[in-house]
């Protein structure tokens, strides 16, 4: 129901932050301090919020520094991911008015060991209710896993899975294709070709909703609404019954006291709980989850891992690292660094390695070669002999880009509209024919500028525009060669495939020798990027 005046009065007022937000992150950018930000969520990166204390294996289910690691990842997941950097831009644009933002009291410090003005007492407010709501979030959770289970008993209605694997975070991109010709390139079927996977499954779950289940190679894939199943019998239940109450009363008593992280984390202590009490038959073989969620490991996990299953962190892509400057190589972006995952698996060596400097040289790392992801639909027309794939990375509308605080301009309209032009003109003094594959139809999202050039582009005689929901394999196996903006991903699956691959960077930002290339060439300007077409057979 729409109440005369509010609506117009809250987008006003998200306008008017919006601007604030911009006129903060120009400040930064004129002052040549775009790090300012990332310096801050690198410090909560490795800041403890809280010391949690003996009594937090009785409650999470993880002692000590275990403990304490899997509440700051689940505060950065919450509080830094997500509002942090808008908070703080805001704070910059509205002449460094005090910040407000639901933040624990050692990392209110941190914001003003890095100049920012924190208004304690609204904060401070705004934690206490930001932990009253996870409290009454952890009761409602454990309530509905109740009712679940309860239903379950009287009426039993759950799918025969089997033997069966959980992968995390799913879209329907990711699932295998209905109808498909050759070899699919979805992460559900790659799991199923992978070598080391779990043995005699017989089902591949996610929790893509309202998808009906399919088969690939033989096994049944299947849309659960949870990772986590309704507990399996009475005994079960009972015990998770007398668990919650006592639990539910420790936290409330918690809360009360000031010790936040209880209340905070009871919905994820319900959940660790719930694998605790479950029967070992109805826990996935694998769970597996990807590096769009990279900073927080679930609690539950843990428990798990402790009954046999196994916990597996893998990369989709490996455009995760910063770039080189001529000084040397920045910090790790936030989050990096508070990563706990048991078993990764990743691309090549230089990954490997990217893995250990952020974890640790302990980390159990697994090279498995390029992992596809999205399924893409395979490309039907044919392409010319000379065609050239190329692959960008576009660029977002001012009002996208600049809340999220980079430390880095790279991914701008200035960089993208010259990547284009640049391989165009080369592309056509070559005599052959540029075809681009965005990532991604983003709409209206998409910057106005870099929307112009690509119409311009599709004036010239040699360039066609592939759409973007086009397998990248596919169009890639029906070109000569490849060139991607840097770091992309689809440099390494080009050099996979056997195919002549480079990163162009035109105004030579890029430093030649950056780790983060993966050993593809970086070629800068008109002059490298024709003189590499020339060299290409014909």
């Amino acid at each position: 129901m729409k109440i005369p005046g509010l609506d117009a009065f809250l987008r006003n007022r998200a306008r008017a932050r919006l601007r604030q937000v911009m006129r903060g992150y120009r400040r930064l950018r004129a002052a040549g301090e775009l790090g300012r930000i990332a310096a801050v969520k690198e410090a909560l990166t490795n800041t403890p919020a809280c010391q949690p204390g003996s009594g937090a294996g009785r409650f999470l289910g993880v002692e000590g520094a275990e403990a304490e690691l899997a509440v700051r990842q689940f505060l950065l997941l919450r509080r830094v991911a997500t509002g942090l950097g808008e908070s703080l831009l805001e704070s910059l644009g509205n002449h460094d008015a005090p910040v407000r933002y639901a933040l624990p009291g050692k990392w209110r410090d941190v914001l003003r060991a890095h100049g920012f003005h924190v208004a304690e007492r609204a904060s401070a407010w705004l934690w206490a209710g930001f932990s009253v709501l996870y409290f009454a979030n952890g009761l409602l959770s454990m309530l509905k896993l109740t009712s679940a289970s309860t239903a379950e008993l009287v009426r039993p209605g759950r799918t025969e899975l089997g033997r069966y694997v959980f992968l995390d975070s799913l879209g329907v991109g990711n699932l295998p294709s209905t109808v498909h010709d050759g070899e699919r390139h979805d992460i559900v079927s790659w799991y199923l070709r992978w070598p080391n996977r779990a043995p005699d499954i017989d089902s591949v779950c996610h929790n893509v909703a309202k998808v009906g289940p399919r088969l690939a190679e033989r096994t049944q894939i299947v849309s659960i609404k949870s990772p986590l199943l309704p507990l399996g019998n009475l005994g079960a239940l009972t015990h998770f019954v007398r668990w919650g109450v006592g639990t539910c009363g420790v936290a409330l008593l918690a809360l009360l006291k000031g010790k936040w992280w209880c209340p905070l984390m009871l919905s994820e202590a319900a959940k660790a709980a719930q694998v605790r009490f479950q029967q070992p038959e109805f826990l996935a073989r694998d769970y597996l989850f990807h590096n769009s969620n990279w900073i927080y490991r679930p609690l539950w996990t843990y428990e798990a891992a402790r009954k046999g299953a196994r916990i597996i962190f893998y990369f989709y892509s490996t455009n995760a690292e910063k770039f080189k400057h001529a000084g040397g190589y920045p910090s790790l972006a936030y989050g990096w660094r508070a990563m706990a995952w048991p078993e990764y698996l990743v691309w090549d060596a230089h990954q490997a390695a990217f893995v250990r400097r952020a974890v640790g040289p302990e980390a159990h790392v697994n090279v498995v070669g390029s992992i596809p992801f999205n399924s893409g639909v395979d490309l039907s027309q044919d392409l010319p002999g000379r065609a050239i794939a190329v692959f960008d990375v576009q660029p977002m509308r001012d009002a996208i880009y600049q809340p999220l605080g980079l430390d880095f301009e790279y991914y701008v309209p200035h960089n993208a509209n010259k990547f284009l032009a640049d391989i165009q003109k080369a592309t056509q003094i070559s005599e052959r024919v540029m075809v681009l594959k965005r990532k991604r139809n983003v709409g209206a999202l998409l910057h106005p500028g870099y929307e112009r050039t690509i119409n311009r582009l599709g004036t010239t005689s040699n360039y066609l525009e592939i759409d973007a929901d086009t397998s990248a394999s596919s169009l890639i196996a029906k070109c000569q060669a490849v060139i991607s903006a840097p770091f992309t991903s689809t440099a390494l699956v080009a050099r996979e495939l056997g195919k002549p691959s480079i990163y162009y960077d035109p105004f030579g930002i890029c430093e030649k020798d950056d780790r983060a290339a993966h050993g593809i060439p970086i070629l800068s300007g008109q002059k490298e990027l024709q003189d590499w077409l020339s060299a290409l057979s014909s």
